[in-house]
């Protein structure tokens, strides 16, 4: 009786929440990141300082126009005076030019800060850019499609929104802080020291609310990138979802990623929105504190009416910068959040691309030797465990063996995609390691397995492995493949768009430009990893003439699972669990009835019956 095997469910799991982040030394790194834009930062600086200074000059000012207005008044009822009318113009035009220069130095500083963080986030995008080209294959192998495109378009606008919004309001709300507490000390000490009391107890609630957010905040971020790669994986299988029937799996598992960001983007904003409404109480008991002590003292004729409501105006301004810091903590999480994404991002470890000795493969004839290589993905794996093999200039060296046998790899150690473990690669009896990753790959045409293709005419989409090349040039490889009579037969011909992931052409038709791109480079050495995978057996046979001819002259690895288009090759090596069990041509092979003579009849066995 069979065992039936365990179901897996492919269903992500919630994030560690209890994980903690690095706050302080995240925003360390946005501080040094944007220091390169030190000049307009410090002129927004100034603005702020200007702005929020004059706005504070206000109410004092107002202040003493209301108690010359009050003390006209009760000299008018005593009948020695009258109100100076002239003096509160003056004091009333003097506030109306504080405030339009307030309003200038708002607009100059929010326009400059605009500027800064578009071109903070034009660096950013850059950087990442530059950045996905130097990672090794090992971290795009690690990390889906979804996740990095999710830290090069949620996070980084994320964190540049934020700074557009928190480094001025920061800025503006410790200057307001700062600039209330000495205007409040130059009316009444005893006022200014009801509104400090507040001041700890508002803090305080601040940081115990912040630190209980933060963690959903990252979880947020974290689940918007398994969302972005679920949906990415999604709307790139789509046909195999709806060939078996596996609609509602895959809406279960969607949906279970989103009530996951759910659940954590309503806790993350119900904590960060407690702040406002605590921040708001804490500030009326400021009110009713000022305005007791406030009556005391004008009755006792310690300080004026008009002193009075300059300080319950400032002790508005006072708890105005704390609602807005309460209200762009939530934003300066989320920033932080997504920036310690971003940077995680810039500072993996890149692929190292130079080598101490430059070398030229400008010269180079093709010959290449394996000695004694051993890698493993993980070094508790080994996949290749003693390789060897040569390969003389223009000959062509088919890898066959069973699936998992170590053939691509050993391609993908060729082009340095990763580094051996043991022994050495020599090309032209020069160890490879000996040259610069983009050097080396100059000497490789290469056509894999899964085909790639832009959106772009079938022209721009060949002449991509030569971007030099002529139309002739283009044309001429397509001829030389068999892709141009079926080119031609396109609508706009060469000039035919393909559509995102090259939809509107058959997968054999995708191979045959992408084996015409690797012909248009016209290298010294050429890799096939299955190229004829996704033709049928009359365009395999024209491709297998085409191909023929561009390897002449080129040193060829041919690695294939149809052993029929491995007939002639020079020598063949048979891969299994990662050494190289037979070696020799087509007909040494089977004469020896090995391995490969196995391999061979279990593919033509039924053909020949």
């Amino acid at each position: 009786m069979k065992r039936k095997k365990k179901q897996e469910t492919n269903i992500p799991v919630m994030p560690d929440k209890k994980r903690p982040q690095n706050f302080k030394g995240t925003i360390l790194k946005i501080i040094r990141f944007i220091a390169s834009f030190r000049l307009p930062v410090f002129f927004v600086m100034l603005c702020a300082v200007g702005s929020t200074m004059f706005s504070i000059v206000g109410p004092k000012m107002l202040g003493n126009a209301t108690t010359l207005l009050s003390e006209g008044l009760f000299a008018k009822i005593r009948g020695d005076g009258g109100i100076d009318f002239a003096g509160i113009g003056a004091i009333l035009l003097r506030v109306i030019l504080l405030y339009i220069a307030a309003y200038f130095l708002d607009v100059a500083k929010g326009w400059t800060m605009a500027g800064v963080t578009h071109r903070v986030s034009y660096r950013l995008r850059k950087e990442i850019s530059v950045k996905i080209n130097r990672l090794p294959m090992r971290y795009f192998e690690e990390n889906t499609v979804g996740e990095i495109l999710s830290r090069i378009t949620n996070d980084v606008d994320t964190l540049t929104n934020g700074l557009s919004q928190c480094v001025t309001q920061i800025i503006t709300c410790l200057i307001t802080v700062v600039g209330v507490l000495l205007m409040m000390l130059s009316i009444s000490p005893l006022m200014t020291g009801l509104t400090l009391l507040l001041l700890p107890i508002s803090f305080g609630l601040i940081r115990l609310v912040m630190s209980r957010s933060q963690k959903y905040f990252r979880a947020q971020q974290t689940l918007l990138g398994n969302l972005n790669s679920r949906v990415e994986e999604v709307y790139g299988g789509h046909t195999v979802i709806k060939a078996f029937n596996r609609e509602h799996i895959a809406s279960a598992e969607f949906a279970n990623i989103s009530n996951q960001l759910y659940h954590s983007a309503v806790k993350a904003q119900f904590l960060s929105g407690l702040m406002h409404p605590i921040i708001m109480f804490v500030g009326n008991l400021g009110y009713v504190g000022v305005a007791v002590a406030g009556s005391f003292l004008a009755a006792a004729g310690t300080i004026g009416v008009g002193d009075i409501q300059a300080c319950i105006q400032y002790v508005k301004n006072f708890n105005q910068p704390i609602q807005q810091l309460a209200q762009i903590g939530n934003m300066l999480q989320s920033m932080t959040a997504a920036a310690e994404r971003v940077f995680a991002f810039l500072e993996a470890e890149e692929e190292v691309l130079t080598a101490e000795e430059t070398m030229s493969v400008e010269n180079v004839k093709g010959e290449v030797t394996f000695r004694n290589v051993r890698f493993g993905y993980n070094k508790d794996v080994t996949v290749i465990k003693d390789f060897s093999a040569q390969a003389k200039p223009g000959q062509k060296i088919a890898i066959v063996g069973p699936t998992g046998a170590g053939k691509t790899t050993l391609v993908k150690l060729l082009m340095r995609y990763y580094d051996i473990d043991s022994g050495s690669i020599l090309l032209d009896g020069i160890d490879i390691c000996r040259y610069d990753r983009r050097e080396l790959r100059k000497a490789f045409g290469m056509v894999l397995q899964d085909t790639w293709l832009f959106k772009g005419t079938v022209m721009e989409n060949i002449r991509y492995g030569k971007l030099d090349a002529t139309d002739e040039q283009v044309i001429e490889a397509a001829k030389l493949v068999g892709a141009h009579s079926f080119i031609e037969a396109m609508a706009d011909g060469y000039q035919t768009k393909l559509n995102e992931e090259a939809g509107n052409i058959s997968a054999g038709q995708k191979q045959l430009l992408t084996i015409a791109r690797a012909v248009l480079a016209d290298t010294k050495l050429l890799i096939l990893d299955e190229a004829t995978s996704s033709v049928d057996t009359r365009t395999e046979q024209m491709l297998q003439e085409a191909m023929d001819k561009a390897m002449h002259g080129r040193t060829s690895f041919v690695i294939a699972h149809r052993l029929s288009t491995v007939r002639n090759a020079d020598m063949i090596l048979v891969v299994r669990d990662g050494d190289i069990v037979e070696q020799g041509t087509h007909e040494q092979l089977l004469e020896k009835n090995g391995f490969y003579a196995d391999l061979y009849n279990s593919q033509f066995s039924d053909i020949e019956e």
